[in-house]
């Protein structure tokens, strides 16, 4: 299977026990989206190597490039290296260029400060405008850390090394039911099968529409075609707004 896209690998155990509510998943989520990158998946994991051996596995088998999140400081529980290490089969090893930052940021170094230039062989600094904590990666494996400004400064950085092809998206909120649209729905997607269509209800009566519905495709043409399908198939007064 070809690999494409991202996949993302939330590391904490703060996260799955609500200590902490994620917030570097739904950023990595939204600027992939914008930068045309599709995302295969996201998978939250604790603090347990095995538990990120096999995270990072799974997420390089069907992504071509894979974000961690979390587990890269100098404490007990920040085991994502010698895991994303494990997981590509590799050795971790100091890194010069690492340990010379490190030295230029303290005059008192403890072996748990230079725990922050452990990486997995092969491992590469991406310079970080900004900050001196350059982004670690090996292999387009990125491992960002988990504190959500320095996670979104280090994604940005990642992201401009990155090529995607943004899609076209409309969007119709319409005032019908699901049960409603579905057959009109159904038939375009069969139709054409390279535009997907999504359907998203809603059960809140103070909003003005019962059913969002997007159609989005790598071109413009099909999606406008689409569009257009699905409203010829629905009654007039169905369509609240388009977007």
């Amino acid at each position: 299977m070809e690999r494409t896209g991202a996949a993302a690998v939330i590391i904490g155990n703060e996260v799955l026990t609500a200590k902490v509510v994620d917030a570097n998943g739904p950023l990595l989520i939204r600027r992939l989206r914008e930068r045309g990158i599709p995302l295969r998946s996201v998978e939250i994991v604790t603090d347990d190597v095995d538990a990120i051996v096999d995270a990072v596995t799974r997420a390089r088998s069907k992504a071509a490039y894979v974000f961690t999140s979390g587990g890269i400081g100098p404490t007990h529980d920040d085991v994502t290296v010698r895991a994303v290490a494990l997981a590509m089969g590799r050795q971790v090893v100091r890194l010069p260029e690492m340990v010379e930052l490190i030295r230029k940021r303290s005059d008192h170094l403890t072996e748990e400060a230079m725990r922050l230039a452990d990486a997995p062989e092969g491992a590469v600094l991406l310079p970080q405008e900004g900050t001196w904590f350059p982004v670690l990666t090996v292999d387009n494996v990125f491992l960002l850390p988990g504190v959500p400004q320095l996670f979104r400064i280090q994604l940005e950085t990642v992201l401009k090394r990155l090529r995607g092809t943004p899609v076209h998206l409309r969007s119709l909120y319409l005032r019908l039911g699901e049960s409603t649209i579905a057959a009109v729905l159904d038939r375009v997607a069969l139709d054409m099968p390279h535009v997907a269509i999504g359907s998203y209800p809603v059960f809140d009566p103070a909003l003005d529409y019962r059913v969002k519905v997007t159609i989005e495709a790598a071109e413009l043409a099909p999606v406008e075609d689409a569009l257009a399908r699905i409203r010829g198939g629905l009654p007039a007064d169905a369509v609240v707004r388009q977007e």
